[in-house]
């Protein structure tokens, strides 16, 4: 058996009021916390939806905010907020381990 590797590649992008959301060609989709693109974060949602998927589907760019997100980069866990992720993934920790307390 062969094992084999899908480039991510963005179809659509939408976002809800915390997050952004990038669907695949293949079908998956990424949520990410706005909280970790501070210019996405602080951009009205006119300005979010302005997003032009580049390359066949590897970057996105926003070209009013001066934002460019690589698809591939965003699979492999790169931020541009550092704090804010290890933030989020502190609290995601601290609910899990409740949970599983429960």
């Amino acid at each position: 058996m062969s094992i084999f590797t899908l480039k991510p590649l963005a179809k659509k992008v939408t976002f809800d009021r915390n997050n952004m959301c990038v669907e695949l060609t293949d079908g998956r989709k990424l949520t990410v916390p706005l909280a970790f693109f501070p210019r996405l974060l602080d951009s009205t949602p006119r300005q979010r939806s302005q997003c032009v998927i580049s390359g066949g589907g590897v970057g996105l760019h926003w070209d009013e905010l001066d934002e460019d997100i690589s698809v591939e980069a965003l699979f492999q866990g790169h931020v541009a907020d550092r704090k804010a992720a290890l933030s989020i993934s502190k609290e995601n920790s601290t609910h899990s381990r409740r949970l599983k307390a429960a």
